[in-house]
């Protein structure tokens, strides 16, 4: 393909890949619920400012990270720009970010399995025993090796892509216009973004990887811009189709009795024929394996480092009790937990993913010279990231204490 497209071409796209892909997983699969209230049109605002916003907190980080070497993490450019108490809170918020994502996936992972069990076969097991048995053989992956993480990560990526583009693809022919754009009386309202606002910073959230891509493609700024700016518009036309799809087909007032991915998916069957609905199911299934498979490694590499367990056996056992014995707990206690995850989860993003690589920007800018890339916008660019982070987490924090309005 090097010889047809160019060597600087493969980079750009594989990088991409990289940001669509960290960017793009079961997060999405809460967007249609949390954006009910506001509905299609209102949706679409939110999610190009969550885009450009998260855009600009992604050239932030390369902006920094290229006054460093390559292969250095977020880590060390917190630790050594802003100091330990920003080390100490950005790590806080990355373990947190972690555990909330893979316990919603073991409680969207089991409603979807046990949705798929009902709609084949008639039976319908408990909750908790569906959300064991996804669990279990996805953490026995993780233990087991990286190797076999990132071969089943392939397979389910895979997977993923197909179902997406056929299940979307059936979707869109049966989506109604009128219900989508709200012509027919559903239309929503303003007032629903703001407590949509951190679960819309999550599907955005892949910052971590751009350390990752200086360490694969070098201090290449120009090439390393346009993979997040690729990347991210990629992720941005994926949801804005699976919004669209999900408002045309399922009525507004269905969403208030939707609380999990299962509940999704079945809604959805009412209007799809039987191979769609089995794409669908397909999709949401890989989409939630491949999210547990990421962010489970993610964490399980954070926990062995941060408790100092050895790669033996007995360490890596150690390392999967710490890591995922209390998100599966949680799915067991809490299982239609996953739209509230989510959202905590972009209430800790919204730290580690806008704030943190704001004052970063500043300090740098400060400490260093020139670096070898600058972020559009300028001056304005720290004030916009610090408002839009501090905006999402005192959104999210009033949603919880029910004092902004629900659709409900």
């Amino acid at each position: 393909m090097k010889f047809i497209f160019g060597e600087g071409f493969q980079r750009t796209l594989g990088g991409s890949m990289m940001v669509a892909g960290t960017a793009i997983g079961a997060g999405m699969l809460a967007l249609p619920m949390t954006s009910a209230g506001m509905w299609f049109n209102w949706s679409m605002v939110l999610m190009l400012l969550s885009w450009f916003c998260m855009l600009r907190a992604s050239q932030a980080i390369l902006e920094v990270n290229l006054l460093f070497e390559p292969g250095d993490s977020l880590h060390t450019l917190v630790q050594n720009t802003l100091g330990s108490f920003w080390s100490v809170l950005n790590g806080f918020s990355v373990a947190f970010v972690l555990y909330t994502l893979v316990y919603a996936y073991v409680s969207s992972g089991g409603s979807v399995v046990q949705h798929a069990l009902q709609s084949s076969w008639g039976i319908t097991p408990p909750r908790v025993l569906t959300s064991l048995i996804f669990t279990i053989l996805l953490t026995a992956c993780v233990w087991w090796s990286s190797r076999a993480v990132d071969r089943l990560s392939a397979i389910l990526m895979g997977g993923m892509v197909i179902t997406f583009l056929l299940s979307i693809g059936g979707m869109i022919g049966q989506a109604r216009l009128d219900a989508m754009l709200g012509l027919d009386g559903q239309s929503g309202e303003f007032i629903f973004i703001f407590g949509a606002a951190s679960t819309y910073l999550t599907s955005f959230c892949f910052h971590a990887s751009v350390p990752s891509l200086i360490k694969y493609l070098g201090k290449d700024a120009r090439t390393i811009n346009s993979c997040l700016r690729i990347g991210t518009v990629i992720a941005l036309l994926c949801y804005v189709v699976w919004i669209a799809a999900a408002d045309g087909i399922i009525p507004r007032e269905d969403f208030k009795h939707i609380t999990n991915v299962g509940d999704l998916v079945a809604a959805s069957g009412t209007s799809l024929g039987g191979i769609i609905l089995k794409m669908l199911e397909a999709f949401a299934l890989f989409a939630i394996a491949t999210s547990f498979l990421g962010a489970g490694l993610g964490l399980f590499d954070y926990m062995a480092d941060l408790c100092g367990f050895d790669n033996s056996r007995l360490g890596r056992t150690k390392t999967m009790l710490i890591t995922f014995v209390p998100p599966m707990i949680g799915g067991i206690i809490w299982p239609d937990g996953f739209l509230p995850a989510i959202g905590w989860a972009g209430l800790a993003a919204s730290i580690w993913s806008v704030i943190v690589p704001a004052l970063l920007l500043r300090a740098s800018r400060r400490k260093f010279q020139a670096s070898l890339y600058r972020v559009p916008g300028g001056s304005t660019t720290v004030p916009l990231l610090l408002v839009y982070g501090i905006i999402v987490a005192v959104c999210h924090t009033l949603y919880v204490f029910n004092l902004l309005p629900v659709f409900k």
